[in-house]
């Protein structure tokens, strides 16, 4: 492959912003906030047991509920709905079911090592694939993404120099997620139970040694700066690739897709291109099974 050499450039992006706090701190009102200060339409992904109809007096949004098991395909799936049907910011409330919930990722680990299928360790092999493709669709998403995590007292073990012995000391709060998942937002925000957030990671500059409470003004600070970028002819052909996939009809159709992917792969990110894969083999399988069901 020709290596090429260009000058650096800030282009329009979509949002992807994380927010950490204990529970009660004001995770689903303050996202809320947020995605009305981007506007557009929104929809919101509810795992916390009908929380996000309690603010209806907010604005218009539409919600898709998830119930146990907490399975990253479920996930998947109501991410691609909204995304299907045009919606413009997802909010994840809460991503942590995903990880630390009945079936989610640390329930499955626990279970394949439980079956004798694989010991503790070797049972991360079939569960890293699944953490990767709710990465990679949150990464490779269209749609602006706002994902909250619920917070828990974090520790370190540390050997103490003079005794020798080993002690457990508190390091602050870390989100209930797969460690380094805060390391994939663009934003990264934690909030205390004073509903006061600062920035643990930003790459807009934006928040940066700042503490506040989150509002719409928030939204609308940080959509300013993702649309103050040059256009983007690579993101416009690779958001209208991924919307058509999703509403994809047909094989024939399929295939032709699949070819004009092909044709832009080289313009694409890695995040892109395996979530354009993920669509291509979900839609493949989906065709598959209606073929089987038919003959």
């Amino acid at each position: 492959m020709a290596i090429e050499i260009r000058k650096a450039q800030r282009t329009k992006a979509k949002l992807r912003l994380g927010i950490a706090a204990p529970s009660g701190a004001g995770k689903t009102y303050s996202s809320l906030l947020l995605a009305f200060g981007i506007g557009g339409k929104i929809g919101m992904i509810d795992t916390e047991y009908g929380s996000g109809d309690l603010y209806a007096h907010l604005g218009e949004y539409d919600i898709i509920s998830l119930s146990a098991p907490y399975t990253v395909q479920k996930y998947l799936e109501a991410i691609r709905a909204f995304e299907a049907a045009g919606y413009d910011t997802i909010i994840i409330d809460s991503l942590s079911h995903a990880w630390a919930g009945d079936g989610g990722l640390l329930d499955k680990q626990g279970k394949i090592a439980d079956s004798g299928r694989g010991n503790s360790y070797t049972a991360w092999r079939q569960v890293t694939p699944d953490h990767n493709a709710l990465v990679n669709a949150m990464l490779g998403s269209p749609c602006h993404i706002i994902a909250t995590m619920r917070s828990k007292q974090d520790y370190v073990q540390e050997r103490d120099e003079k005794s020798g012995k080993t002690q457990i000391r508190k390091v602050g709060l870390a989100p209930v997620q797969r460690d380094g998942m805060e390391y994939e937002f663009t934003i990264m925000l934690d909030m205390d139970m004073n509903h006061t957030a600062h920035a643990s990671k930003d790459r807009t500059s934006l928040f940066d040694g700042k503490y506040f409470k989150i509002n719409q003004g928030t939204g609308k600070e940080v959509v300013d700066w993702l649309e103050g970028g040059a256009e983007s002819p690579t993101l416009e052909k690779y958001n209208d690739l991924h919307t058509k996939l999703l509403n994809v009809s047909s094989t024939k159709e399929l295939d032709d897709l699949k070819k004009e992917c092909s044709l832009h792969k080289a313009a694409f990110s890695d995040d892109q291109i395996k979530a354009l894969s993920m669509i291509i083999n979900q839609k493949t399988a989906d065709f598959d099974k209606q073929t089987q069901e038919a003959a």
